[in-house]
């Protein structure tokens, strides 16, 4: 399954269902092949998913630390980032909110 994430303010935005599932609750929403994100509630989604890419961040930077305090070698990075896979959906939302239009998904 493929997520596509469509708004009238921007170009659509394609992930894999592991992605989108990531994303979306991200976001705080659960996964689901249909969905719709008001323009209304874009202000707070797009909040939850910052919120979620500081809090993937501080884990890391946790993790980083306590293995250095612990003089072993540091974990490596995720080969991709939370904060870059949920670039591209905070950016159409970002412009959904602008324009005053709905994003949505599987319709």
């Amino acid at each position: 399954m493929l997520y596509k994430f469509k708004s009238k303010a921007g170009a659509d935005v394609i992930m894999l269902a592991a992605h989108g599932d990531q994303a979306l609750q991200a976001l705080g929403r659960d996964p689901a092949p249909q969905g719709i994100l008001q323009s209304a509630d874009l202000a707070s989604l797009i909040a939850h998913g910052e919120a979620a890419i500081a809090q993937e961040q501080q884990a890391f930077d946790r993790a980083a630390e306590e293995a250095r305090a612990e003089d072993r070698k540091p974990p490596p990075r995720p080969e991709v980032t939370l904060r870059q896979r949920l670039w591209p959906l905070l950016e159409l939302m970002r412009a959904a909110q602008v324009a005053g239009t709905d994003v949505v998904w599987g319709v």
